[in-house]
């Protein structure tokens, strides 16, 4: 068995097998090479931000009902953390981001049962409480498929429609889970969000094409791979306290 060392060096490597996604600052290094995907693969910091969002948008309601809070931040983590992520995964176009731990058809199988897990908490909810909510989850499930899987030649796989889907998106499906209607409030906050979603993805990718090239990065790539880690830890660690802070100031009030 591999020492930690070694693993670590392993992980740095060039991942035609998707081994430097192993490497990443948010997976842990310890655990064997199936729970450490898993976890890289849920990609917990940038998950944080979306659920986030989905807590910023339901403590701008006038009055919060913490257990809907609850139900869409776990609908977020089901149909975002996973589903989205393994699909992702399987959506790569050639590349294995994670390598082969995972199959397809378990990838697929963790997908669908998150998607039944997400659809099936928020269905309640859109049944019993909040029709309007609806609206959004049917984007959602369109917006799932169609970036992650990069269908229609890619044509959602964009910044943009990022920025849409899991930014903005997430902020509105908080706001109606608790009031059931739209307010200018919270398209602003929105907007918002989607704004920081786009500085997220847009120091994303020229991050994970550094990171690609592994150990054959120049003293100057290896300077601005730390400087883009730098940013996408301070955009979503100062999200995920923005989302906290603004819960415990609610809560306490």
């Amino acid at each position: 068995m591999p020492s930690m060392e070694k693993r670590a060096a392993m992980d740095r490597q060039p991942h035609s097998e998707g081994g430097s996604r192993r490497g990443e600052w948010f997976v842990p290094q310890w655990g064997s090479a199936r729970f450490r995907t898993f976890v890289g693969l849920l990609f917990l910091p940038y998950t944080g931000m979306v659920l986030s969002f989905a807590v910023i948008g339901s403590v701008l309601a006038r009055e919060v009902f913490y257990g809907r809070l609850l139900a869409i931040v776990l609908v977020y983590f089901f149909g975002l953390g996973i589903a989205a992520h393994a699909l992702d995964a399987l959506g790569s176009r050639g590349v294995k981001p994670w390598g082969t731990v995972f199959s397809r058809i378990q990838l697929w199988g963790m997908a669908l049962a998150a998607l039944a897990a997400a659809y099936g908490i928020a269905g309640y909810y859109m049944v019993r409480y909040v029709p309007w909510l609806w609206c959004i989850a049917l984007l959602e499930g369109f917006f799932v498929f169609a970036y992650n899987l990069e269908l229609f030649s890619g044509r959602f796989h964009t910044d943009g429609w990022f920025a849409f889907s899991w930014g903005a998106l997430p902020v509105l499906a908080g706001y109606v889970m608790q009031t059931n209607r739209i307010s200018l409030a919270a398209l602003l906050l929105a907007a918002a969000m989607a704004l920081f979603s786009l500085v997220e993805i847009k120091a994303s990718r020229p991050y994970k094409e550094l990171r690609r090239k592994g150990p054959v990065l120049a003293g100057e790539e290896q300077a601005l791979l730390r400087r883009y880690e730098t940013l996408l830890k301070c955009i979503s660690l100062g999200t995920i306290l923005l989302a906290a802070g603004l819960l415990l100031g609610r809560s306490a009030g």
